[in-house]
């Protein structure tokens, strides 16, 4: 008896035989093999382009003739016409098995594609999306056989698609005749299956087969700004990022002052929640209409978000987490609609994933870093740190992970700084500082050049410099330390005993001129005691909850330390040291992760699975409250000095020699008590 022919696929190496004239589609569907199909083998999507490989495969035990396949039909030979096949390629759904062969699937034809994401540790996400579109045919209504149109397409569903069921809203069953008659009874729907168990849920509905494409929204709503990934739900591609202000901000800066806020204004609450959801509407429509697509393309979207956000993203008083025991109203992960979150400029039943919150003061955002960093998955002791107004961190391998949160405030991001301003053209964004000459040269947003550069004014003409960002005063510090002109306590130096003129004094104290285009009609942008004062405080928060997580897990000492945060991202580690941001580490242990709560936010969109992993993990992550910590104070007055007062920073040490200089005057220890009283 003659064997049927056997069919094996490439890359996956699943095989199987099949009987003469079964198309490829087919046979792949039979093996679980990865080929992509949304009109259900018709051949008007392309989607199931195959490639057939021809010749001796002994790995595979086969030779695969040149009459393997059937040959090219009208479908087929209609498609290339009009779209153009690559050389060598087939449609699966037309070419037929004729004989023993060997199929590759190329990337573009897999449905859970892999994205690199490029980032320090580029790994895939593979592509497998809640919500994904299916193209059927519908019977037509008949009067002997009274059904409803909804009841049909389930019908098909369950016959060209094997999907047992779906629900539907209401708000969609008017759309539904009307989609259903212009189609000529020919649709394609959009279905989403936020969970293994539950049943596929109608959001979106086209005549005919539907080619522009569906798009998800990954969401990073942080205290300051709201950044933005439309991510085409598809092919995984980031097709636009955007971002604005969170209006909150006129609410309070930091996110216990909003707490404030609605605690001292009844309605506060209520004021705050319309205001970042007016923001998300707005973000919605300016990043559709930055891609060319339409907002009601996008089907879903993923949130992630410390507490505070997440309870007003909600419309959720956050009143209770302003006070011990920070009792969240929910931790899990919540799936809503466009329109729970009164979200106009999207699709009604559009949906919203949420991920979950680790703890009163851990939120999803942190979560979102977990997914991302994994964490728990390292051979080595890892110190995850997501910067921003209120920092997350992370510390852990394989055997635990710790969390905690810590109130860094604004200074990180520009704000609190006298010639701070948010990252933008024209922002000093680095900073060196000639030890000898005391000279300043930087860079800033916009241009390559350093100022000291051929080319660099020219350059900058259109922008000006106009401030200093995040990453500048981080540098500007940390280089004003190194240069001498600061010493351990903080004090900047005055020009007697600097030898420079750059440090000019203020009142009571000094400042250190950068730039000075007032002569032009443009800023003086220096740095000044007080900035110095909110770096400290910032920085001093940021080690002081890394210090507590160390406490915690036993430890003096971390392997490796990641930078999450777009902030993170353009931080050179040697200066967070220097700073005292970090603890001490080799500076090839220090790396950046880029905005790791957007590329959480991303995953969870682009990966059913990988909701569920996080889910998981996050039941699994030991919290640690630096609000009712008593060490953490301790930890907190240490590093308020440059790197640290007590703590040894060896690994800095090898790279750098910090000056013992010292600027206090009054006799007093380093001058700290007094300015603490100041302030």
């Amino acid at each position: 008896m003659t064997k049927d022919p056997l069919v094996v696929f490439t890359p996956s190496g699943k095989r199987g035989r099949f009987p003469v004239g079964t198309p490829v589609l087919t046979a792949a569907r039979q093996l679980g093999v990865d080929l992509d199909s949304v009109c259900g083998g018709r051949g008007i999507c392309s989607k199931c382009q195959i490639t057939p490989a021809y010749g001796d495969f002994p790995k595979h035990g086969v030779h695969v003739a040149q009459d393997a396949l059937s040959d090219w039909n009208k479908v087929e030979e209609r498609y290339d016409q009009k779209r153009g096949l690559k050389p060598g390629r087939r449609l699966g759904c037309q070419a037929t098995v004729q004989r023993d062969v060997v199929i590759d699937v190329p990337a573009e034809s897999q449905v859970h594609r892999q994205v690199v994401r490029k980032a320090a540790t580029a790994r895939v996400i593979e592509m497998d999306p809640a919500t994904r579109i299916f193209y059927v045919e519908v019977e037509e209504p008949d009067m002997h056989e009274p059904t409803g149109d909804l009841e049909r397409l389930a019908r098909a569903l369950k016959a060209q698609w094997d999907i047992p069921g779906i629900t539907a809203d209401v708000s969609l069953l008017g759309q539904l005749q009307p989609i259903l008659r212009k189609g000529d009874w020919k649709i394609t729907v959009a279905l989403n299956k936020s969970a293994a168990e539950a049943t596929p849920h109608l959001i979106a509905a086209w005549p005919g087969l539907h080619e522009g494409g569906i798009y998800g929204l990954a969401i990073d709503l942080g205290s300051t700004t709201i950044a933005a990934h439309l991510t085409n739900l598809d092919t995984g591609e980031v097709v636009a990022s955007s971002g604005i202000m969170n209006p909150q901000i006129r609410f309070g800066e930091d996110l216990m002052s909003r707490v404030s806020y609605s605690m001292m204004n009844p309605g506060g609450d209520v004021e705050m929640t319309r205001a970042v959801r007016e923001a998300i509407d707005t973000l919605a429509v300016e990043i559709a209409k930055e891609a060319g697509i339409a907002p009601s393309l996008i089907l879903e979207t993923v949130f992630v978000c410390n507490p505070v956000m997440h309870h007003l993203l909600l419309g959720i008083d956050p009143v209770e987490l302003g006070q011990a025991p920070f009792a969240l109203a929910t931790s899990n992960s919540l799936t809503l609609t466009a329109r729970d979150l009164d979200l106009t400029s999207l699709p009604a039943s559009a949906q919203v994933y949420i991920l979950p919150c680790i703890a009163g003061h851990v939120g999803a955002d942190a979560a979102a870093v977990a997914l991302s960093e994994e964490p728990g998955k390292s051979e080595d002791l890892v110190l995850v740190v997501d910067v921003g107004t209120n920092a997350e961190i992370l510390l852990g391998d394989k055997t635990r992970v710790l969390a905690c949160s810590s109130p860094t405030g604004p200074a990180f991001e520009g704000a609190q700084i006298s010639s701070g301003q948010r990252a933008a053209p024209g922002a000093i964004e680095a900073i060196r500082i000639d030890p000898e000459t005391k000279e300043p040269r930087f860079r800033v947003i916009g241009c390559d050049k350093w100022s000291n550069e051929e080319g660099f004014w020219e350059e900058t003409a259109a922008t000006g410099i106009t401030g200093i960002c995040g990453s500048g005063i981080i540098e500007a510090v940390a280089e004003l330390r190194t240069a001498g002109l600061l010493d351990p306590s903080g004090l900047i130096g005055g020009p007697a005993q600097t030898g420079t003129d750059r440090c000019v004094a203020e009142g009571r104290t000094h400042s250190y001129l950068i730039h000075d285009a007032t002569a032009e009609g443009g800023p003086r942008i220096t740095v000044t005691q007080g900035d110095i004062r909110a770096i400290q405080l910032a920085k001093s928060a940021l080690y002081a909850g890394a210090r507590l997580l160390m406490d915690t897990r036993g430890v003096d000492k971390v392997d490796r330390v990641v930078l999450a945060g777009a902030f993170g991202a353009h931080i050179s580690p040697q200066h967070a040291m220097v700073l005292g941001m970090i603890p001490d580490v080799p500076l090839d242990k220090v790396t950046s992760a880029g905005n790791a709560a957007g590329t959480g936010a991303r995953i969870a969109l682009c990966n059913l699975a990988a909701r569920r992993e996080i889910e998981r993990v996050v039941r699994e992550i030991t919290k640690v409250e630096t609000a009712i910590e008593p060490k953490f104070q301790e930890h907190f007055v240490n590093a308020n000095a440059i790197p640290h007062a007590t703590d040894a920073f060896p690994e800095l040490n090898k790279i750098v020699t910090l000056p013992q200089v010292s600027f206090n005057s009054g006799g007093e220890d380093g001058g700290g008590r007094r300015r603490r009283r100041r302030g």
